[in-house]
Order: C-alpha cells, then structure tokens, then sequence
C-alpha cells in the first residue's frame, strides 16, 4: 500500500464525522422491519382434509419437487438443498453494484416502499383509535380470532400448509399494525406485549410450516435415495446426497434457516449503521498518523502499528488509532449480526465498502469444492467452483477463534464458519442466538464427518481439535446444553411457551409436547388468550395431517378455547370448534354454550351456525332443555302440602328454554314430550300461571305438524307411539289447566257478589224513594251475577268432568304402551294423577256444595267409586275420609230440605 497516494481527513475532522453520526444514531427511532414476512415455501403442498388421518396417498400426488443448490450448502444464511425457499421482503444481492448497496439492500424507514404503508392515514386514525381503548393490543389484535376460522374454513380441503402460510401473513399483519401502536404508547405498554406474542406466533408457524412440509415429503417417499459415494465425486455432491438422505441433518439446517430468517427480520434498521463506514480506506485513521510521523519525523505521542496489514495489530502486539479501533469493533459486531441473519454476501460487500476486501475474502471460503469438468462430456471448460483449501482455511479459522486477543465477535464469526461452539456462545445474548449457534455447529460437525467417511476430508482437518471431531450432537443433546446454560436470561426464556413448542416442534417430540400443554391448561394462571388460540390451531393442524395424538389434550385445549370465546362473546366461532370434538361431547359443550345465550334475537343464528358447521341441532336442543329442566331436584309433593305457587327465575329459565325446540318445525315432537315434561313439574307444584306460560309456547299447530311430517315420509302407519302418546299428555294438560281456569274464575265471580244496600234509618220520601232504587239496582245487579254464576258453575263442572273422565283410559293415562320404556316420565303422570285428580274433584264438590246443588255433589261420588273409571284408586285414605265428610254436609243440607239424604222425595 502507497501511503503516500493521497491525503486523507485529519483526526479531529474524521472525529467530528463519528461524533455526529453517534448523535444521529442517538435520535434515531425504531421503525418497523421491512423484511418481517415468513419464508414462502414451494406453492404445491399436500392437500389439507378434515378428516383426522389424512392418507398418505392424498400427499402422493402434490410432492414438493426438489430443487437442488448446492451453493447454499452450509451457507451462512444458506438454505437446505431439499427445498428452495425466499424470504418475504428479502432482496438479492447476486444483482448489485457497490455503487448502490447501501440504497438497494436496506431502505430508508421512512422512504422504504413497505414502512410508507405504516404511516398512511388509515394506520394512523386506526392507532389513534386504539390508543383509547384500556387495552389496545388486545383489541387491535381481536380481529384474528374470526380470520383464523376464515383461513382454517377456506383451507379445509385444499393445501395445509398454504393454510399455515396464512396464517402468518395474517399474524405478521397484525405485527405491523401494533407496530405503530407501540412506537406512540411505548415499547413498556401492554401492546408491545401482545406484539410481542404475535411475533412469536408467527416465528412458530415459520418453523412448522418448514419442518413439516420436509417431514411429510419424507413421510410420502416410498424409495430412499441409497446414492453411494465414488472415489472421484466433489465435496459439493457428497454433501448434496447427505442433505439428500438424512433428515436429521436437512431439518437441523432448516432450523439454521428459520433462526436466520428471524434474525433476518429484526435487522431492518441497519442501513444508518453503514454510514459509519461508507469509505474506501482501512483504518484511516491510523494510515493518517504514520503519514504524519513519516513527514516531520518524529516518533508517535501513543504506539501504534507501524504496518497496515491485516495481521499487523496481531503481530505486533501494537493498537491501532481509537477511532478506528471503535470503528472495527462496530463493524464487527454488525458483520457479525449479518452473519447471524444468514446475509453473508451482504457482510462481504460492507466489508469491501469499508476498504476491508481481504476481510471479506476471509468469509469466502466455506464454499465447497466442485469440478464439474471432472465428469462432464462437454469440451468447454465449465467454472471451478468453492475453495479446493477449505481444509486450512477452516483450520485457520479455528485457530483465529481461539485467539484471546480479536475482538469477540471477530472470533465469533470464525467460530461460526469453523464450528467452534465456546466463542459463538460468548455472544449469543438470547435463545434464538443459542439454539442457532448450537445447531449450525451440529450441522457444521456431521457434514465434516460425512466427509471424513466419503474420504473427501482433507488432511487439515484432523488438526481440528479431537472434541470438535468427537462430538456426537444431537437435537435433544442441543436442548439438554440449552438447560444447563449460565445465562440467566436464557434460562428464563427456555421456559417461554413459545419457545417450549418451538423446541418439542424441533424434536418433533408430539407427546412431550401435549403433556407440556396440559400442565399448562391445569396451571392456575391463565394463559393468553392468543396462546390459547395457537394451541388449538396448532393441534387441528397436527389432527389433518393424521399425526397420532393425545385425544385428552386435545379435547381439554378445543374446550378450553372454546369457553375464551364464550367469555369474549365470540358467538359465531363457537360452532366451528366445537364441531371439531368427538360427537358426543361437541353436543353437550354447544348445548351449555346455548344455556347462555339469553338474547331471543341471537337464539336463530346460534342454531344456523351449529347445522352449518355439522352439529346435531335437535340432540343439542333437547340436551339444553332436559339440562335447565333437571336442574331442580325438587320432589313432586302433595297437594295437601303449602307451596310456594309465586313463579321464580328459575321457573322462567325452564318457560323461556323451551324456544330452543321452536325455531324448526321438524322439531315440534321434541318440543311438545319437554314442554310436557316441565308442566308435568308444575302441576305437581301447583304453579299453574307457570304450567300456562308453557303451555302458550307452544304453536298451536303443533299437533298437525307432526302428523303432517309423518304422513310425509310414511302414509300407510301411524305415527311412533311416542309422539301420540305426548300428544294426548299434552291434551291431558290442556283439559286440567282449562279446568283450573274455569274454577279461578268461577271463584273470583262468587267473592264478588253484590252487596245489598242498607236502607236508610229516616223516614223521608226522598229517602225512601233512593232506598227503592237501591234496592232495584241490587236486584238487578244479583240476578245477573246469579245468571253468570250459574253459567260458570256449569262450565267448571264440564271441565272438571273432562278431566276426571277423560277418554280412552283416562287422564294421564298413555293410549299405546307399545313406546320405549320412561320410567321417570311413568312414575310422574301417576303421580300426577294421585295429586290432581283428587284435587279437581274437591274443587268440584266446593263448587257444587255452594252452589246449592247437593243433589249434583253426592252423585260425584257413584263417579268416583265406579270400576269403570276406578277414580277411588289415586285418593289416599285420608282423602276419601275427608271426601265423604264433604258428602254427609250435603246429605244433611238435603235432608233439611225434606228430601231423603240422597235427594230424592220422601215416600209418605
């Protein structure tokens, strides 16, 4: 190098540079990544069914095609040879110039085409909005829990994993919009939390979907690739069939890529760190310093090198200039970020920007060798490509590694491109850092080992040391190290739920994964509500692709997501979830759901869903009304007992429930037997305004309804005897609350007789013409309530008789007895009979005594004693003791009257 080509800023100038950009940097503020999108795997995946297994044989026939680039092999930031794969948002940087690197790879936050879209209007009224609600995170990101039943709706029986892609795009849409939420309600507000999850969630949904898509291709293959290995073949082709064949090795660099592509999207803002070093001169600095020594002569105030060479401050144990000294340790640590986000040919060009092209040249030589004019026909020379030294280089690259003197993350690049574990792991501040470090040296050591076997190793690599070319890492090895790390920070986050499920998910590990999920759901505090939404997706996903799973689990997370959204009222996702439980129970979890819903106008829609999303309406509404109507355990009592009759909320619940049968007519059977049931508890109870309310329920065409359905599927039989049977229960109800009625009013009309006025004690013709008005208006007024009374005691009587004759068998009695067996619904229309027979015919024997018909009355009792209707049966003892001391008053009112003691004349 000619010192003397040009003269460079002084020292103080080039610090005055530093000191500004340092302020800049200061001021600047966070923006959203332009590159926070997820890797968009190969369009063509296996179709996604509904159905719990999902044949392999359905996978068959959308296998991802592979695509082979043995130039990412090993890669920093390389993807595996099985799949080719792009990262949202992420640009080439095969295609630029030096010129325009800085412009091109990172945009501007403010002037980048994807951050404008953050600051349009919208976004802006949309944050401003939600920073008025108590928790804005919460309700900005509420709105993804009815877009991932979309997406899982819309995907059912197309491709799982462009379900998967969506939902990421839907989580990193989510991401962005809270985003700006955060930068003006803080990075410490309960939004950056949700964000925080939200990012999570979508890294986890990355993972799988890239684990999974290589698993089930694998799962599909019917012939492994058993390809060997000839003497004359490259690095590139042994490491291309060893990615080819083993899976632990293809996944385990796909983990690389997904920790990269991580990384990848929190790096959006480096492109104001490139005006640190947007020269062409190394050290400049320093170089100014010699120059100035060389011109006067004198020796330097400070030591420093007095060569420029890369090794120069390594060799002689000299520093270089503090400006430049701060200066490489910032470019080293943001090559080495680069490095970590798998963009090493972006490191290699900010390398040669800075005017370190030989510290780029260091980065170059992991690319395996391969000669491809070896074993082609063709009389063209084809490119050589990869480095044939890899060995030294790679040796070297250790040994740098080891150096105490570099900077750490000088050391820490060479230990990623040599797999030296201890001074990568000397930088990795977080999980993500460790699981990556670890993982790129496992691959780092199999790929060296497979080598080694395929004897395309070379000899420099058993100057490795023995513990590099002995380890045995394992994917669970890798975890193990993980938990017995001396960061706290990552300890704490080891135990992250996301970062559990990234881990099982890894190990591919469902089992270890499900009993982590239950602890978690039996755990006394709540997870969130967006962890609990990706548990139940993330298992539905596993279900569709015919994994074997843990029915428990994931019955305990359906149920438990499902009551989230009926806290939140998140009435129209019910159904779909709930239908994706075993029948059974899916009937018993939307019936309790529909216990809730008290709104008269929300009750159709519940239904609508439920037959939409495949449930069993009518086994649900019955099991909602049986349920309300079997909560009291309050014992049919007797009539001689004190009641409470007062309708109580709880009566109304079982009154307003039975709509649930209404709103399909082909329910009207069901509907008639429950309604039947609960009045058969009210007549017991004596609630007969209760009993009524019920009873105007139900349509009054109820009765030809289900005959009408009958007649429609089977014109030559009856209908079953069930439904007759609540048929005619449900005239038997009829007859005794019409009789009941009768018998309220016919009272209500005897305690309202006129009152007979009293006649004046003075003796005036004024007086007494008044009096005999009175006395015409009274007697008037009590021949029409006389008239009406005995219209009403006929009436009540008719009633009465109605019920106490009924036809066919009897009150309450079933005309067919060929119906299935209800022992409970047998034993309470006999105990109906015994309570409310005997209870009409003592109304009726009230009516008739004060009616003055004690003729009528004792004629009740030839009813009541014949065998023809057996009536004598339901009445207890005492019952028929007090009955007949009822009869002897009208025997002894007859006999008053001169008439025999049953009402006949007396014979002289």
């Amino acid at each position: 190098m000619d010192w003397g080509q040009s003269e460079l800023p002084s020292p103080v100038v080039r610090d005055d540079e530093v000191t500004i950009a340092a302020r800049r940097r200061r001021k600047k503020v966070a923006f959203p990544s332009p590159g926070g999108g997820s890797p968009i795997m190969s369009t063509v995946t296996p179709a996604r069914s509904m159905l719990r297994n999902t044949p392999a044989s359905l996978y068959r026939q959308a296998v991802t095609p592979r695509v082979l680039d043995v130039s990412s092999i090993l890669a920093p930031g390389g993807r595996t040879p099985r799949y080719t794969q792009s990262v949202k948002g992420g640009l080439s940087s095969m295609n630029m110039d030096d010129s325009d690197w800085t412009n091109t790879m990172y945009t501007s936050p403010v002037s980048g085409p994807e951050n404008s879209s953050f600051f349009t209007e919208d976004i802006a009224n949309m944050s401003s909005a939600l920073l008025k609600e108590d928790d804005p995170g919460e309700a900005a990101a509420a709105s993804l829990f009815p877009e991932f039943l979309g997406s899982f709706l819309k995907h059912s029986s197309t491709a799982v994993f462009e379900l998967l892609e969506d939902y990421q795009n839907l989580c990193q849409d989510k991401v962005d919009m809270l985003q700006s939420v955060v930068l003006r309600a803080g990075q410490n507000s309960k939004t950056a939390g949700v964000r925080w999850l939200l990012q999570q969630e979508n890294c986890t949904w990355r993972l799988i979907t890239s684990l999974y898509r290589d698993r089930v291709q694998l799962a599909m293959e019917d012939d492994m690739l058993t390809d060997t290995v000839i003497p004359n073949e490259s690095e590139k082709v042994v490491v291309e069939q060893l990615f080819q064949r083993d899976a632990i090795i293809r996944q385990s660099q796909l983990v690389v890529d997904w920790l990269e592509s991580i990384a990848k999207d929190q790096i959006g803002n480096f492109s104001d760190n490139i005006e640190f070093y947007a020269k062409n001169v190394c050290w400049e600095n320093t170089l100014h310093a010699l120059k100035l020594r060389r011109k006067s002569g004198a020796g330097l105030t400070v030591p420093l090198v007095t060569e420029l060479d890369p090794d120069a401050p390594l060799r002689q144990q000299r520093p270089l200039a503090d400006l430049d000294r701060e200066d490489d340790a910032r470019l080293l640590k943001n090559l080495f970020n680069l490095i970590r986000a798998g963009m090493t040919d972006e490191a290699q060009r900010l390398c040669k920007r800075c005017g370190q092209a030989w510290r780029a040249a260091t980065l170059e030589g992991w690319k395996l060798y391969h000669d491809p004019n070896m074993n082609s026909v063709s009389k063209e020379l084809l490119p050589v490509e990869g480095n044939p030294q890899r060995g030294i280089w790679k040796a070297c690259c250790w040994r740098m590694a080891e150096e105490e003197q570099l900077n750490r993350y000088e050391r820490a690049i060479y230990a990623s491109l040599s797999g030296n574990l201890k001074p990568l792991l000397a930088v990795c501040e977080t999980w993500e850092d460790c699981v990556w470090a670890h993982f790129r040296v496992m691959v780092d050591s199999l790929v060296e080992k497979d080598l080694m076997s395929s004897g395309m190793a070379h000899q420099e690599v058993e100057t490795l040391p023995r513990e590099y070319l002995e380890a045995n890492w394992t994917m669970d090895k890798v975890f193990e190290e993980l938990q017995a790390s001396e960061s706290k920070r990552v300890l704490d986050e080891t135990k992250e739920h996301y970062h559990v499920i990234q881990k099982f998910v890894i190990l591919g590990d469902l089992d270890g994964l499900q009993d982590e999920i239950s602890d978690w759901l039996t755990a006394s505090k709540p997870l969130p509500s967006h962890l609990l939404r990706f548990m139940a997706h993330l298992l539905l996903f596993f279900r569709s692709l015919g994994l074997a799973l843990k029915e428990e689990v994931c019955v305990d997370v359906l149920k438990a997501y499902v009551s989230l959204l009926i806290r939140d009222q998140q009435i129209d996702l019910v159904a779909n979830y709930v239908s994706q439980l075993p029948s059974e129970l899916a009937t018993a979890q939307y019936a309790a759901f529909l216990e809730t819903v008290t709104q008269p106008e929300l009750r159709p829609r519940c239904l609508e869903l439920a037959t939409n999303a495949g449930l069993d309406v009518a086994a649900i509404t019955k099991l909602v009304v049986e349920t309300v109507r079997e909560r009291d355990e309050t014992e049919f009592a007797h009539h001689n007992q004190t009641l409470e009759t007062a309708t109580t909320k709880d009566d109304l619940k079982k009154i307003d429930v039975i709509d649930w049968l209404l709103f399909e007519p082909a329910h009207r059977a069901e509907a008639l037997k429950q309604s039947n049931a609960i009045m058969r508890k009210f007549l017991a109870l004596q609630k007969h305004n209760a009993a009524k309310e019920v009873f105007s329920k139900v349509p009054e065409d109820s009765m030809k309804e289900i005959y009408c359905q009958w007649s429609g599927v089977d014109q030559t039989t009856p209908p079953p005897a069930e439904d007759e049977n609540a048929i005619r229960e449900h005239l038997c109800i009829r007859a005794y609350l019409e009789a009941h009625e009768a018998f309220t009013e016919w009272f209500s009309h005897s305690s309202s007789a006129p009152q007979k006025p009293v006649p004046a004690s003075e003796a005036k013709f004024t007086e007494r013409v008044a009096n005999e008005m009175r006395e015409k208006e009274y007697q008037t007024s009590l021949s029409a309530w006389s008239c009406r009374l005995d219209a009403l005691t006929e009436d009540v009587k008719e009633r009465i008789y109605n019920v106490l004759l009924f036809v066919d068998g009897g009150w309450m009695v079933d005309n067919r007895q060929d119906s299935e067996q209800d022992s409970e619904r047998s034993h309470q229309m006999a105990a109906l009979r015994s309570l409310c027979l005997p209870r009409l015919s003592f109304l009726l024997l009230s009516v008739l005594q004060n009616s003055s018909r004690h003729q009528e009355a004792l004629r009740l009792a030839d009813i009541i004693s014949t065998d023809q209707h057996c009536l004598y049966k339901v009445f207890s003892k005492e019952e028929l003791r007090r009955f007949l001391q009822k009869l002897r008053e009208s025997s002894l009112a007859l006999l008053d009257r001169g008439l025999d003691p049953l009402g006949y004349e007396l014979q002289p």
